[in-house]
């Protein structure tokens, strides 16, 4: 199946809330090797003026991903998640992202360009709080290799 060229200006409402627990946190910042004490002890986070753990920077991949996920189940798109590759990723933060925050992902395809009998799909996911709040943007874009590559 090949790409839908018709992708571009599709968006997906947010799904599901995304919880941002303090151990999803840790877990996270762990994963990642980062060391401030922010994310893992609540008085050292409270000490830089946050509520509570402060998350990485990259903790908004996750939300991030939960939303690019409903592009790739979309069988109108024609995205063999077998022959996709991760080609960029980038973050705007409108705000940290702290343990207690309900977050939401909005996904817009903003760009989808042929590359032989692939495509080169560039998404953007807006995320924000259930009440609202914009948190980040996240920007996208994933190689999918048509069948001769």
């Amino acid at each position: 199946m090949s790409i839908n060229p018709e992708l571009a200006g599709r968006s997906y409402p947010a799904g599901e809330s995304y919880q941002v627990g303090r151990e999803k946190i840790r877990e996270f910042a762990r994963a990642v090797k980062a060391t401030s004490p922010a994310h893992y002890e609540i008085a050292a986070a409270q000490k830089l003026g946050y509520a509570d753990l402060v998350a990485p920077p990259t903790f908004a991949i996750i939300v991030a991903q939960q939303a690019d996920a409903q592009l790739i189940r979309d069988p109108g798109a024609g995205i063999d998640f077998s022959r996709v590759v991760h080609a960029d990723q980038r973050f705007t933060h409108h705000r940290p992202i702290v343990a207690g925050d309900e977050l939401l992902a909005e996904l817009h395809v903003d760009n989808v360009r042929a590359m032989g009998d692939g495509a080169l799909i560039t998404t953007r996911a807006e995320i924000s709080t259930v009440e609202g709040e914009k948190v980040a943007t996240t920007l996208s874009s994933i190689l999918v290799r048509g069948e001769g590559q």
